[in-house]
């Protein structure tokens, strides 16, 4: 059975995981210039069967109609370029429903402006359900997610340690 389709870009297919892309998901977070991004702890993926464990658990998550953790895949060669997700911000005392949008992408296709494409689509997504506001959290030094954040037209809103044990710059649109 296909995967299902959570919405299509100009250039993406945004959908729920397929058995068949664990390699390629194995891949992207074995890297550490994708993983040093993500987390309070930031580690790599060390073996092949955590992908086949995380596919599983991201799609059991995509049964929520809103959020979601959804490959991207191009639709031009069929690839997997990355993940883009809409999940809840972790609870706080003042982050009751708020929610992220987010992008990691194997660095084969970084620079083509799949993460934007792909978190644009998400954010209408987003909308379309219903959501109020979409934040986006960003580590202050990764600057080619704080840039997609400017393309996407997220308002600054500085930095914070609200959310994942880390000082991160926040966003929202």
């Amino acid at each position: 059975m296909a995967p299902k389709v959570v919405y299509e870009t100009d250039r993406l297919v945004v959908r729920d995981w397929a058995d068949s892309d664990g390699d390629r998901v194995f891949d992207i977070y074995r890297r550490w210039e994708v993983s040093r991004w993500l987390g309070a702890d930031p580690r790599v993926m060390t073996d092949r069967d955590a992908a086949t464990r995380v596919i599983e658990r991201w799609n059991t998550r995509n049964e929520d109609p809103v959020h979601g953790i959804w490959a991207v895949e191009e639709k031009a060669s069929g690839t997997v370029a990355g993940t883009v997700l809409l999940v809840p911000l972790p609870e706080g005392p003042s982050s009751a429903g708020e929610v992220e949008v987010g992008w990691h992408f194997h660095p084969d296709a970084w620079g083509r402006g799949l993460a934007t494409e792909a978190a644009r689509g998400a954010i209408g997504h987003g909308f379309k359900a219903g959501l109020g506001e979409i934040h986006a959290v960003v580590r202050p030094d990764n600057a080619p997610s704080l840039a997609v954040c400017r393309r996407l037209g997220m308002r600054p809103l500085g930095l914070t340690g609200r959310w994942y044990g880390a000082e991160l710059e926040a966003f929202v649109i």
